[in-house]
Formats: C-alpha cells, sequence, structure tokens
C-alpha cells in the first residue's frame, strides 16, 4: 500500500471540486482528489466563448450514444468532461437550478432533507451574485453568478416576441418564479468562466497541505475488502487506501462506469463481460434520463449575431475587444438568454428550456449558416423515457455503451416537437423581423407530425443534462441511502448528478454543485471534522 488519505475523491469536476475545497477545511482531514483529465490552464477554459470549442472534442472524452431506438437509430455526440472542474469547465456557464417543485418531489417521493426549503442554504452559500443577494441568492461565496456581459439587441427582440406569444420578461429565473424568458445569469466572476475548479479551488486552497490533487490519475477500478470500500487502484502504481470514504464523483457517466469495472452493479451484465461480481446491485446504470435538444436555425439579415467572428480577421478583433474592455463575443457565452414555459399547459411548472443561441453552428452536429444566422434551442424538462450506462467491456479505457433511449416514451416525443414548434413562432413574430430573414432548419417545408419526426431524428442533440443512474432513495432497490452511502457496502458514497432521483427542469451543474455543497456536511457530520 503507498500512503494513505482519509478521503480519496474519484472525479476532479464539479463536484468533485466542491467537496475537496470543504473537506479539506479542516486541517485534520486529509483529501486525496484524482481526476482522470488533465489540468485547466488552457485559455479557452477561462474565456467565456471558449465553450463553441468544447462539445468539439477540447477537454471531452468523445463519447457517443448507442443507436437511438426510436429515433430511427440516430447516433449523437455525447460530450463528457475529461479536465479538472469537469462540465463547469466546458459548459456554457448558465447558471440555473430547477424549479422549487423539483426538489419538493424528491421529498415527496421519500428523500427527507432534499425539499427545496432544505436545499436553498446550500445554493446560497456557493453564490457570489454580482446582482442579487436575497432570499433566494447569497454573495460572497465561492462561486461567481454574473449578468452576462455581451447581449446583443437581437436578445431584447427575442424577449419582444415572446411576449406577443404571453410569455412573460423574467429578470430572475432562479428566484422567486421560474417561468418567462430572460437573460441567464452565468458561473462567471470579471467576465471570465468560474468553473468549480477556480471558484473552490483556488491557489490558496490547492497550496494545503492536507489537499492532494493529482490529474491525469485513471482509476481502474475502487477496492473493496469485507464489504468495505478501502481504497482505489491506479493502474501501475497499485492501491491508494482511504481510511474514512472513498467519495466517487465521477459523474452520471462515469460514476457508473467505474463502479461497474469495479464489479459493482448488475451482476449478469457484468459476469457476461468476465468481471467478478464483487456487490449485485441492478440499478447502478439504470434510470438515466436527460433533456434531448431540439432546435430552429435562421438566417439573419446582416451580422445580427457572432458568427462572423468565426473569420481570422474577426478573430483577431473580438480578441482586442476582449482583452480591451472585457466585451464582444468573447466575453459571451453565447447562449446567455432563454427562458422556460409550457408544452403541457397544464403541466405543474415549465416544462420547455429555451436556449437563444448568438449564431449557428455553435455547438458539434449543428448546422453553420454561411452568411450568420442565430438559434434557438428548446428541450423537453420532465422526460419519462429511462436509459442505461453500461460497460462495453472490461477494458477500463473503452468507452462506456450509453443509451439515454430518448423517446421511449411517446409523450417525450410529443411534448418535444410541440416545444420545438413553440420556438419557430417565437422566431416567426414582428419583433424579430428586422433581425431574421428566414427559417432555414427545420424550414417551412417541415409541417406533418413525420416530417417533423424525420427532422428531429436527423437534427437532435444532448443538451449535457445526464442524471439519476446512481439513485438516492429510501427504498432497499435505490443505489444510495438519502445520505448518499452506497447501500450495502460500508466506506463508500457518491456525490454528483448520478445521485439525483429525478432529473431537474434546467441545465444540472447549479445541482451538481449544492448535491457536493450538502455531501460535505454529511460526511463532516458522520466523521465528526
Amino acid at each position: 500500500m503507498t500512503k494513505s488519505h482519509d478521503f480519496i475523491i474519484v472525479g476532479g469536476g464539479s463536484a468533485g471540486s466542491v467537496l475537496a475545497a470543504r473537506l479539506s477545511e479542516n486541517a485534520d482531514a486529509s483529501v486525496l482528489l484524482l481526476e482522470a483529465g488533465g489540468g485547466d490552464r488552457h485559455p479557452l477554459y477561462h474565456l467565456p466563448a471558449g465553450f463553441a470549442k468544447m462539445t468539439k472534442g477540447i477537454g471531452s472524452w468523445g463519447w457517443k450514444t448507442v443507436p437511438q431506438t426510436h429515433m430511427k437509430g440516430m447516433v449523437i455526440p455525447y460530450t463528457q468532461a475529461r479536465v479538472l472542474g469537469g462540465g463547469s469547465t466546458i459548459n456554457a456557464q448558465i447558471y440555473t437550478r430547477g424549479n422549487a417543485l423539483d426538489y419538493d418531489e424528491w421529498r415527496q417521493m421519500g428523500c427527507d432533507g432534499w425539499g427545496y426549503d432544505d436545499v436553498l442554504p446550500y445554493f446560497r452559500r456557493s453564490e457570489d451574485n454580482d446582482t442579487y443577494d436575497n432570499r433566494f441568492h447569497g454573495t460572497g461565496g465561492p462561486l461567481g453568478v454574473s449578468q452576462p456581459a455581451a447581449p446583443l439587441p437581437i436578445c431584447e427582440a427575442y424577449f419582444e416576441a415572446a411576449a406577443s406569444l404571453g410569455i412573460p420578461r423574467n429578470h430572475d429565473m432562479t428566484g422567486e418564479a421560474q417561468d418567462g424568458v430572460g437573460y441567464y445569469q452565468l458561473t462567471q466572476r470579471n467576465t471570465r468562466r468560474c468553473s468549480a475548479s477556480m471558484g473552490f479551488l483556488t491557489p490558496a486552497v490547492r497550496k494545503r497541505p492536507n489537499l492532494t490533487i493529482r490529474t491525469g490519475a485513471q482509476v481502474s477500478r475502487i477496492v473493496v475488502e469485507g464489504g468495505r470500500a478501502i481504497g482505489v487502484e491506479i493502474a501501475g502504481e497499485g492501491v491508494l487506501r482511504a481510511e474514512a470514504e472513498v467519495i466517487l464523483s465521477s459523474g452520471a457517466i462515469g460514476s457508473p462506469r467505474l463502479l461497474m469495472l469495479s464489479g459493482i452493479g448488475p451482476a449478469d451484465h457484468l459476469s457476461g463481460l468476465g468481471i467478478p461480481v464483487v456487490f449485485d446491485q441492478p440499478e447502478v446504470g439504470s434510470n438515466l434520463q436527460d433533456h434531448l435538444d431540439l432546435f430552429v436555425i435562421a438566417e439573419c439579415t446582416g451580422p445580427h449575431t457572432y458568427d462572423r467572428y468565426a473569420k481570422p480577421h474577426w478573430s483577431v478583433l473580438a480578441g482586442l475587444q476582449y482583452l480591451l474592455m472585457r466585451k464582444g463575443p468573447v466575453a459571451s457565452s453565447l447562449f446567455e438568454t432563454g427562458g422556460f414555459w409550457y408544452a403541457e399547459p397544464d403541466a405543474r411548472s415549465p416544462d420547455i428550456q429555451f436556449h437563444l443561441g448568438l449564431g449557428s453552428g455553435i455547438e458539434a452536429g449543428v448546422a453553420a449558416m454561411p452568411d450568420g444566422g442565430v438559434t434557438l434551442n428548446s428541450a423537453y424538462l420532465r422526460p419519462r423515457s429511462r436509459g442505461t450506462v453500461r460497460l462495453a467491456s472490461a477494458d477500463p479505457m473503452a468507452a462506456p455503451l450509453i443509451d439515454p433511449n430518448y423517446w421511449q416514451d411517446p409523450h417525450d416525443r410529443e411534448m418535444s416537437i410541440r416545444g420545438l414548434k413553440l420556438a419557430q413562432e417565437i422566431l416567426r413574430q414582428d419583433a424579430l423581423n428586422p433581425f431574421v430573414k428566414a427559417e432555414r432548419l427545420p424550414g417551412p417545408e417541415v409541417r406533418s407530425d413525420q416530417e417533423y419526426f424525420d427532422f428531429a431524428c436527423a437534427h437532435s442533440k444532448t443538451d449535457h443534462h445526464p442524471a439519476s443512474t446512481c439513485r438516492m432513495g429510501p427504498d432497499p432497490e435505490a443505489v444510495l441511502d438519502t445520505s448518499l452511502r452506497f447501500r450495502g457496502i460500508d466506506g463508500l458514497r457518491v456525490a454528483d448528478a448520478s445521485v439525483m432521483p429525478r432529473l431537474v427542469s434546467s441545465n444540472t451543474n447549479a445541482p451538481t454543485i449544492m448535491i457536493a455543497e450538502k455531501a460535505a456536511d454529511l460526511i463532516r457530520e458522520a466523521h465528526g471534522i
């Protein structure tokens, strides 16, 4: 055995960064954070507009879904972070939390301590909000949360267009009400990305003598002896021992993947791959939930978005504008405008989320307009379909089999297409006429239900919100108890988006940070630190 630590955290993403910072606040607790990817020093990780490069490979594993059975065999790129800070280092920096009723629903499902009133203090504790300090928001926390620095006139026209359809303006979609359209707040500070690694693992935190951060550390398995997780194995190094707990924070794909590689998961699946079964837990890697994104792309009447800055001479100008004034396209997340509304009129809260993309072809697999365009994404927020994460082989370096099983439930398909049609209606309103020349995708030729289905099967993407593959719950079938402890193995805890009993109605980065904040308190209470 090599040197032991009290806590070993596997996965240096949003949750892992929070846990490492919070647990190492106690100088007597020895903490090791292991991240399979690299560090976050590359400048693109810190520029807000760097997101445009992220879904095309930077800081990502490069995984894809399996062919989607209910979408004509479509294979979708599935960006999962491989860098310190995880998703918060490569995402569009949108700060949303879901709806208050999401968390109250968790509580109603038996997850005591996870209702909205229970989790709101953890959201506030993380925040350093540049605009609000009230019941819903906090200041002075590690995570910078800011108003957008680079909105464009087309954003205000979008608000007017939505208003003409009865969708109100909302100036704070993480406040008292979620309904409406507006500017998203962003995880930025001083017009730079504030990832969880930059916010929580500051230079001072990284220098703590009781905290060790290792990048490029690929864990091959969790080591279990006598029904207890006693450490982890790194190829070529042997076992690193955890005296108190192994905490798995590798995300909704990575966490079940590592559990199964460790022999913890569905016994029949593991046996079929020749992996010795350590603990039979059928729900590991099950219940995968994600938001499927459909989009409208329109050609613009002029340079109303940031598309032209993709050209070399314009990109130089954009760089200078950012350096001198902290404005312009480099200061934009490119998706800082959006909102929440209804596909189903009697839904208990908004069930559609919009993201207005200030350009076209921003993300991998999305078409670009030669003369510039604007994108309006729509995602159905409460899918009924459930998918899986499984192993392709026993090789720790092999890509997992990711199957979100999109549209397995026909209700999801109906609501998704309603959301797409609503996005089309917004872009067709008079307020946007000075900006929008013509809709190009789906285009006027798409009219019938079958044509919308065919379009979606050729032009859909993940919203990058996988969750629930190691769900917590009060029932014995749940992978975790409501303190996030693995049910059946001592000394093992999971803390990331995989623990959600049901996917929240929004982006998932802020909820993941909240989960880690609460997990840190649960761990400190359990060990008296």
